[in-house]
């Protein structure tokens, strides 16, 4: 078969005469795309491949639905328009036969400790009409509405804890951790640092408070009324003066630096944490709140005569918590018509319930029984069992779908921030299903991210029920069995960034091997070389004992030192819970680290309660001298922050800069070539590079900088350069591009060829941190870390690092790993890429299943020997992949 020099376009493989069934793009340029025309097949599954970074997702989400999405707002009223957050016009000379679109997208948004799976799939909906509408009441209770049995509506939230479930102390213990020190030493830890904390403590000098005098040492009403009092007396401050001088000086009635009002810690924290607009400011003061269990509605956020109806002997807290599965068997019998005894004593089936009712209205009688007596009763009148019945249907159906889909351990009550990104997109998914939509195209990201191979067969059996309805489904995806079971593969690549954008090949998946060029090929037809595999022996043993964590009841765990550990195992089966919480507090507490739930505290505005690790470490610590966790959380929360100034390396791009002899001259000192710093960015966009207009019912349009043109630097800190290029030009380089510029210096190019190494070549220095991924941020903080001298006697943690991640990065990710294991480092991953978990020196397999059929360590051992086992889920999936 002749090896293509061009891509394969759909119309050529499948006849121009069924052109008409196929979405034909023409010209597409976005970001790193060039010029790509490319035909491709509706009603069909459709696998978009490549390396991280080769133009893939530009292709997709970039271009085809962010037309198909404008295309849709044309139609929406104008002002419509302006409500809705658009992603704007992308460039693209043409696309014909585009259907409307609907994206799955892995990003969760802004997190909310009131979004919950309930909410996000619209189950708690049906739950809330259920026991509206068909619950058993107490005597003389009036009948409630569905939005009554809501947390996060007034008239059905707990009125103590608001709806949240918990509640907040702010105690002296929190507020001062160290009361050996004096006020002056700053005991009040929640006060606010710099000028404000000074002035709060010259308010107390002034009030006549010894502010020298250890803080345990000071009487117990001085200590409360500083710290909780809700009083703010205003009082002159005389700013730098000592006790005996500000005594004086209120004496004398000398002319204050200034008047100063005072506030009591508490009502700084409260308020702060309220009020504040900046992240860090927040984060800081929720450590100085305790969260606890609500004692009024014992965690189940719902007032008291909500929670005092019942359906099927729980109420709607108590149901809310179950997982899905556990509340499936419960509602099981009700939609089958079998709801129990009637107040005589005989068992009433809907069918028989109904036609009764139909011959009661024929009559002439009443439809409804008499109210309220009726809706007072704890036995269900037939009205009630027919709603019940019609009600627990619906809602078994739903729950059947998220249950196909390896979902049926989640709780309805579970927050959206707690569940992973795999876990959110199949969910979103799942609604989907259940709409029937007919001629859409879904556009998803990784959906295969975080699934265990078992779980797997399910979200394929979902696309394809998808498909078989007669809609359109583009993937961009990694996994490989994805893209065996597609319709069609478009390759794009060959390499990421600039090296990328070309569409290899389009067509049936087949046809992919006959492409020499395609970095997909190898691995997805096994020519690919296997992930080279050590045989080390562990060193020692890291032991748990008792582990109390979520669905993990008393545990025991060994993880052995100085080799590769891959942990594995279904979705929700307890490897996070295991590894990421429990492993990592303990081992953090015994090294003195800050409690990693600090890191976590707060959630859109709402502190979150941290949970709490039950057990001990029993044996292995002489062993370890340093814990590192590698998480994929964002290195960064602003566009201010990006490659360059994470992995510090523009720290010594910018001393270049100064030591120029140009700038040397106009005195320029680093600071100068910051774009964060005034003196050196550009003023009309302050550093941004780019300018918002505003278009009203138009997408709002980022224009570049009318000033600086997007260099984010004014015209003076420009003039610089070194060897020919200015600072804007640098951070405009990608990571392979500055690793030959500043090949002659080490200080730039050692951290740069890590990055390099790491498969992260393509991106460029300035590239800010909100465009980056989940797992772009996880090797940046990996190669950030690898920089460091090894010392070896190291514990590294990481939780899924292949996620999004081409096999062919996933081989340059390996061999960092066992790089850090050869210095004699230890490194523990949770995994689902079975050719990590193959070339693993050791493996523990967590499950058998998710949530409550989980928790439990099924095997342990070399690969070959979890392969053995037959408790393990995993095992016969990973034997595939060994020799």
């Amino acid at each position: 078969m002749p090896k293509p020099t061009r891509p394969v376009r759909a119309s050529e493989a499948s006849g121009a005469g069924r052109r008409s069934h196929f979405v034909q793009v023409r010209g597409a340029r976005e970001h790193n795309l060039k010029n790509v025309d490319l035909d491709i097949p509706r009603d069909a599954l459709v696998v978009f491949s490549g390396v991280s970074g080769s133009g893939k997702s530009s292709l997709a989400f970039g271009t085809l639905y962010a037309e198909a999405q404008r295309r849709y707002f044309q139609s929406v009223a104008p002002y419509a328009r302006r409500l809705i957050d658009q992603v704007g016009v992308p460039d693209v000379d043409s696309i014909e036969g585009l259907p409307p679109a609907v994206a799955l997208h892995q990003q969760r948004g802004t997190p909310s400790t009131r979004s919950s799976v309930g909410s996000l799939t619209t189950l708690s909906s049906f739950v809330r009409m259920l026991y509206s509408r068909a619950g058993s009441y107490p005597p003389r209770q009036p009948m409630l509405y569905a939005e009554d049995f809501s947390p996060n509506t007034p008239q059905g939230a707990c009125p103590h804890c608001h709806g949240l479930g918990h509640v907040f102390e702010v105690t002296e213990k929190l507020m001062v951790p160290d009361d050996t020190l004096s006020i002056r030493e700053r005991a009040v830890a929640a006060w606010p640092p710099a000028w404000h904390g000074q002035n709060l403590r010259d308010i107390l000098v002034t009030l006549g408070h010894d502010v020298d005098r250890p803080w345990r040492d000071l009487p117990k009403k001085d200590r409360d009324w500083i710290l909780f009092t809700d009083e703010q007396p205003t009082v002159p401050v005389y700013a730098g003066f000592t006790p005996a001088e500000t005594r004086t000086a209120l004496r004398r009635k000398t002319e204050p630096s200034y008047q100063g009002t005072f506030t009591g810690a508490r009502k700084y924290v409260l308020h702060t944490f309220a009020s504040t607009q900046s992240a860090l400011m927040k984060k800081r003061v929720a450590r100085f709140m305790a969260g606890s269990v609500c004692p009024v509605c014992d965690g189940r956020r719902l007032k008291r005569e909500a929670l005092s109806v019942t359906f099927a002997g729980v109420d709607i807290g108590t149901l809310s918590q179950m997982p899905l599965d556990r509340m499936a068997d419960l509602l099981a019998p009700v939609a089958r018509g079998e709801l129990g005894p009637t107040p005589n004593g005989v068992t009433l089936s809907l069918k028989k319930a109904g036609a009764d009712k139909a011959r009661r209205v024929a009559a002439g009688g009443a439809a409804h029984d008499a109210a309220p007596d009726v809706r007072r009763t704890p036995n269900l009148s037939e009205e009630k069992r027919i709603a019940a019945q019609r009600i627990a249907q619906d809602l078994l159906a739903r729950i059947a779908t998220l249950q196909d889909l390896g979902l049926g351990y989640l709780a309805l009550e579970r927050s959206t921030p707690t569940l992973s990104s795999g876990e959110l997109q199949r969910l979103r998914l799942a609604t989907q299903i259940r709409s029937n939509l007919f001629g859409v195209v879904y556009v998803m990201d990784e959906p295969s991210a975080g699934l265990h191979p078992a779980d797997n067969e399910a979200l394929l059996l979902a696309l394809d029920q998808l498909r078989e309805s007669g809609n359109t489904i583009f993937v961009v995806e990694h996994d490989l069995d994805m893209m065996r079971r597609a319709d069609w593969l478009v390759d794009v690549g060959p390499d990421a960034g600039e090296r990328g954008g070309h569409v290899l090949y389009s067509g049936p998946p087949a046809g992919l091997e006959a492409v020499t060029a395609s970095r997909t090929a190898p691995y997805l037809f096994g020519s690919h070389s296997p992930l080279p595999r050590r045989s080390r022996k562990p060193k020692g043993w890291l032991e748990l004992q008792g582990i109390q964590r979520n669905n993990l009841h008393g545990v025991d765990a060994r993880f052995p030192l100085g080799v590769l550990t891959a942990v594995t195992g279904v979705s929700g089966s307890g490897k996070s819970s295991l590894v990421s919480q429990a492993l990592v507090e303990l081992v953090g507490e015994h090294l003195g680290h800050e409690a990693t739930a600090s890191e976590e505290a707060e959630v859109d505005g709402e502190p979150r309660v941290a949970a709490q690790t039950g057990g001990r470490l029993a044996d292995g610590l002489q062993g370890l001298k340093r814990l590192v966790r590698v998480d994929q959380k964002p290195i960064g929360r602003t566009p201010r922050s990006n490659l360059a100034t994470y992995t510090g390396l523009f720290d010594t791009v910018r001393k270049l800069f100064a030591a120029t002899r140009a700038a040397k001259a106009k005195r320029y000192d680093a600071g100068r070539f910051s774009f964060n710093v005034a003196k050196g960015r550009c003023e009309t966009c302050e550093g941004e590079g780019f300018v918002s207009v505003e278009l009203l019912f138009m997408p709002s349009v980022y224009a570049p900088c009318p000033a600086c043109h997007g260099a984010r630097y004014n015209e003076a800190t420009l003039k610089i350069t070194w060897r020919d290029k200015t600072i804007a030009e640098v951070l405009g380089m990608t990571v392979e591009e500055a690793c030959d510029f500043f090949a002659a210096e080490p200080a730039v190019f050692n951290p740069l060829a890590l990055l390099r190494d790491i498969g992260l070549g393509y991106l460029r220095l300035g590239q800010p941190a909100t465009e980056l991924s989940g797992g772009e941020a996880q090797r940046i903080k990996l190669a950030t870390e690898l920089q460091r001298p090894q010392r070896g006697d190291t514990l590294y943690v990481l939780d899924e690092p292949t996620t999004g991640l081409h096999p062919a990065d996933v081989d340059k990710l390996m061999a960092q790993l066992q790089g850090l294991v050869d210095a004699g480092n230890t490194v523990i991953v949770v995994e689902h890429e079975l050719r990590v978990v193959s070339a693993s020196d050791w493996v523990i397999d967590v499950g058998p299943g998710p949530g409550e059929q989980g928790g439990r360590i099924v095997a342990t051992g070399t690969p070959a020997e979890v392969c053995a086992s037959r408790d393990s889920r995993t095992g016969p999936y990973l034997r595939q992949h060994l020799p």
